[in-house]
């Protein structure tokens, strides 16, 4: 069946993929299939329920390039579960008794769509293989072809999501400034807090970059501008168990020595630990609508900060998250030419009627392919030994 009409949304966090990626799918339907009508869904899937959706026309075309030097999302996000009908009704995006697969369905069938881009990380993608699913189940023929959003990089199987080489780069910038704030005051404790909920691999990745540029900066050893003050001392992942006591005395010692200590930890490292604490004190655990902790309620960075304080000497604490620097920042050149490379097989996937999830297939040799939704899931763990890792470890003290 010839493709005539193709819709696009984003949705979930944002990432620094997305404006590209939006910009990059436009440019390839433009350059080989540029008959082929394109629209683009207002705040992801709130805007398919609703019909929200503005057309891409010559003008847009014309400047989609553009969009690969932007941060954020051109089209706008949300964070909808269409299998989640009660906060869809509550939200005001169908009425009661309504299923929200059939109420996007059906959307889809009136504007013509023939095929459906979703720009997403494992939330976005689930929601779209639900959706998938219940188009090939009721008789619709649509393709769905999703691509990876997520600075987290926890996509089972993708071996690397668009955008977290990026946030990675990003929130070693920031940690630059942040940790500058050592010299404001004496025995000063810095805990980085970096996006992460089930994965580490942002946060060891932000600590790796901040390493190397204090490795490469040209220190003057005197005072404050040494690269021990510098440095990283301590990264926290969920996937690494540690010992607080043992950490504890480790820091103490670069307290009393360097006088100061800077950790980077990722948002969900003690998040257990939280949790059952509040539980257990009987107080409500804050949740999203998938069911996730919002950890900005629960707040780890605080947690750690007022366990390692007090042990450590600290005379001043500061605690900074670099989350929504670090996600809404443009692409960088490495994630510029992976999301060319998944847009354009996006493109080429779906002209081909060829549903799934564009990404390089750890499980298959790490092809570029159109994974299946079925064996998309989210949570992928951090591998711990990988060895740019455990060589960061050894080099501050921690391994």
């Amino acid at each position: 069946m010839p493709v005539t009409t193709v819709a696009m949304l984003t949705a979930g966090g944002l990432a620094p993929c997305l404006s590209s990626a939006v910009g990059g799918l436009i440019e390839r339907y433009s350059a080989i299939a540029p008959d082929v009508r394109v629209i683009a869904y207002r705040n992801g899937y709130a805007g398919l329920l609703t019909g929200d959706s503005v057309e891409v026309d010559d003008r847009l075309r014309a400047v989609a390039g553009r969009l690969h030097g932007f941060g954020g999302s051109p089209i706008g996000n949300s964070r909808v579960k269409l299998t989640n009908a009660g906060d869809c009704m509550k939200r005001g995006l169908v009425r009661e008794g309504e299923d929200p697969l059939h109420v996007a369905a059906e959307q889809l069938r009136r504007d013509g769509v023939d095929v459906l881009h979703t720009i997403g990380g494992d939330d976005t993608n689930g929601t779209a293989a639900d959706l998938a699913a219940y188009l090939r189940g009721n008789g619709y023929e649509l393709t769905v072809v999703g691509l990876p959003k997520t600075i987290d990089n926890d996509v089972i199987p993708i071996r690397q999501s668009l955008g977290a080489w990026t946030a990675a780069e990003q929130g070693a910038l920031y940690a630059r400034n942040i940790i500058a704030e050592h010299s404001s005051n004496p025995r000063m404790l810095v805990v980085h807090e970096v996006m992460g909920r089930n994965c580490g691999w942002l946060t060891a990745a932000t600590a790796l970059a901040h390493h190397q540029w204090v490795k490469g900066a040209g220190f003057t050893e005197w005072l404050e501008n040494s690269a021990e003050r510098w440095d990283v001392h301590g990264v926290f992942v969920p996937e690494r168990p540690f010992d607080i006591a043992d950490e504890a005395r480790r820091l103490r010692d670069i307290m009393d020595r360097d006088d100061g200590v800077n950790l980077f930890i990722s948002e969900g490292a003690g998040v257990r630990e939280i949790v059952a604490a509040m539980e257990a004190a009987g107080d409500e655990v804050p949740r999203d609508p998938f069911g996730h902790v919002k950890l900005d309620k629960v707040n780890p960075g605080a947690w750690f900060a007022k366990q390692f304080a007090e042990a450590l000497g600290a005379e001043k604490v500061l605690v900074q998250k670099s989350g929504y620097f670090s996600r809404s920042a443009p692409a960088n050149a490495a994630d510029l030419a992976l999301i060319r490379r998944c847009t354009d097989f996006a493109v080429d996937a779906a002209l081909r009627g060829e549903s799934g999830v564009i990404g390089e297939d750890e499980e298959r040799g790490d092809e570029l392919r159109a994974i299946e939704f079925e064996r998309i899931a989210g949570g992928k763990a951090f591998d711990t030994a990988t060895p740019w890792f455990t060589e960061l470890l050894r080099d501050i003290g921690q391994a």
